[in-house]
């Protein structure tokens, strides 16, 4: 018996690489991407169809995404949705990302907005009643006067590349800024006392994060950090790489790319080592367990609204998990990728394992296919 995938998105390097690794199984097939019959869609995030999944007499239906898992994804829902997740668990939400604030333009043009899109229109009245200006204000006064910080980053809703992004200690400047704009951002606590690495830079951490079928959340056990080129200056705030940790950015305008890390990156044996080293701490002392907890909590407060539990076919995603740490060892949400890429180095094994636990379990493979020695780099955390 064979069991047959469809591509329709080409830019995704992680699921070509997995859709390769079934090729060379002798009970996978490809075929067209407009096919009806199939058990796996490698698809494009935003372009599903996901009304027709599922209705193939026969056939069970596997997707590459969660539909509505983008909620997490933007800047602006994740802090709306990890607030009201706390909110309703009685946890603190500035426990896993710093104080954040949803902000909209104040001159809002509509003649640039699609008035015909009723979606846009929802999203915009969402976005004018839930303007949190004057909450950044007062918690901005707050953290100033009792020492404990005045620096503020503005990160646009939907901004990627270390684009629509003002880092500042005004906050005039910064909702001036957010005026300017055409769509929603957040104002977010700047971390200014990150932990830094040789050369006095800064550092976030890349975690990849797999939700099966079943909802079962699993974490990558190699994650990477990417690295800043150039030393942190907290009194520059325009100074770019040595703020934003971007590869485009960092590649783009920094001459030290590369310098310390090849491609600026840093895997965790290396770091460990340097925190053994520098800090006498491992990465297993203090900075996984807060990475587990968040991730399993942010993916727990969407549960309810993506589960495909009562849907006729089923979903897994992969999800990119970032993060920063301050000098005291406290973990950081900064933002959540739907769609990641991985680092070179792990592809090959990441690509395998994505099979392994969210493809083989409903589709399981010849026996000439197993291998039982296998060890999973997936570690269950629900």
């Amino acid at each position: 018996m064979a069991y047959s995938f469809v591509v329709r998105d080409e830019g995704s390097s992680v699921y070509a690489a997995v859709a390769g690794v079934l090729l060379n199984r002798q009970d996978w097939k490809s075929v067209h991407k407009d096919s009806r019959r199939f058990n796996v869609m490698f698809g494009e995030r935003n372009r599903l169809p996901y009304a027709r999944l599922g209705h193939e007499p026969g056939v069970t239906q596997l997707v590459n995404y969660y539909r509505g898992s983008g909620c997490l994804c933007r800047k602006t829902s994740l802090v709306h949705v990890l607030k009201g997740y706390c909110q309703r668990h009685d946890i603190d939400p500035f426990q896993w990302i710093p104080p954040s604030y949803e902000v909209s333009p104040n001159n809002f043009d509509s003649s640039t907005e699609d008035v015909s899109s009723l979606k846009a229109m929802i999203q915009r009245k969402r976005q004018q009643k839930e303007d949190e200006r004057e909450k950044f204000l007062e918690t901005y006064h707050q953290m100033s006067e009792n020492n404990l910080g005045d620096v503020w980053i503005a990160k646009s809703a939907a901004g990627a590349k270390g684009e629509g992004i003002m880092i500042s200690n005004s906050p005039k400047e910064l909702i001036d800024f957010i005026d300017n704009q055409k769509q929603s951002h957040v104002l977010q606590k700047y971390i200014e006392n990150p932990l830094l690495l040789e050369g006095d830079r800064k550092f976030d951490i890349r975690c990849w994060v797999l939700v099966d079928h079943e909802y079962n959340i699993y974490l990558y056990k190699e994650g990477v950090l990417r690295t800043a080129s150039d030393p942190y200056n907290p009194a520059n705030h325009k100074d770019v790489t040595g703020h934003l940790t971007n590869h485009c950015l960092q590649e783009a305008l920094s001459p030290n790319f590369g310098k310390f890390e090849d491609g600026n990156e840093m895997f965790f044996d290396q770091f460990n080592r340097y925190l053994q080293d520098t800090y006498q701490t491992t990465l297993e002392d203090h900075i996984l367990p807060q990475i587990k907890d968040i991730i399993k909590g942010s993916l727990l407060a969407i549960q309810d609204q993506i589960s495909t539990e009562y849907l006729p076919y089923h979903s897994f995603q992969l999800f990119g998990f970032d993060f920063m740490v301050d000098d005291k060892f406290k973990v950081w949400l900064i933002e959540v990728n739907g769609s990641p890429a991985s680092a070179q180095k792990l592809l090959p094994a990441l690509s395998e394992a994505i099979i392994t636990m969210a493809i083989d379990p409903l589709f399981p493979p010849l026996e000439d296919n197993k291998d039982d020695d296998e060890e999973t780099q997936f570690e269950k955390l629900n």
